[in-house]
């Protein structure tokens, strides 16, 4: 519910840094919890999109290649235009399984060894939109290597399905 608050901005309307109305193509990009805004050697921010389908990588296709490429585009000029960070020293990507199930891409700093930013859990951007634009169903059909934590309740049904 807090996500779709931000997108109504119902919640946090004044920590909007770029939104880009479109329902289609657009999203909203806000500062993470997590970074406290003072210094950027963590900056930490997520873009949300408006779409409310979308709820994680395996959900993309090539029909949301518009939408991405305006995340990583106009996402990094509002980092640069604001924080005056340029898009060469943002790690930009999406996680793997997802915290949360509606789409969003965490733009943080590469000096920043932000919690889940390692490869098995995210996946670059750029990367996403290469794959996609190769081959529309990428998402759909590749496998997806992710982390458990032993006291996650997805690993115990891997386990109990055998899959592990």
């Amino acid at each position: 519910q807090w996500v779709y608050n931000i997108l109504e901005k119902k919640a946090e309307a004044d920590r909007i840094i770029h939104e880009n109305p479109d329902p289609c193509h657009g999203f909203v990009l806000v500062p993470d919890l997590k970074w406290n805004q003072n210094q950027l050697d963590d900056l930490y921010l997520i873009a949300l999109v408006h779409r409310r389908e979308i709820k994680s990588l395996r959900d993309l296709t090539a029909e949301h290649l518009p939408l991405l490429r305006n995340i990583l585009q106009e996402g990094k000029e509002a980092v640069v235009k604001r924080f005056g960070v340029p898009g060469s020293q943002l790690r930009i990507y999406l996680h793997y399984q997802p915290s949360y199930y509606h789409l969003h891409v965490h733009f943080t700093a590469l000096s920043y060894d932000a919690p889940g930013s390692s490869v098995e859990r995210a996946h670059l951007l750029a990367d996403v939109i290469d794959n996609l634009a190769m081959d529309a169903a990428y998402y759909q059909k590749r496998a997806l290597t992710f982390p458990l934590r032993a006291d996650e309740p997805l690993l115990k049904k891997f386990q109990e399905a055998g899959r592990l």
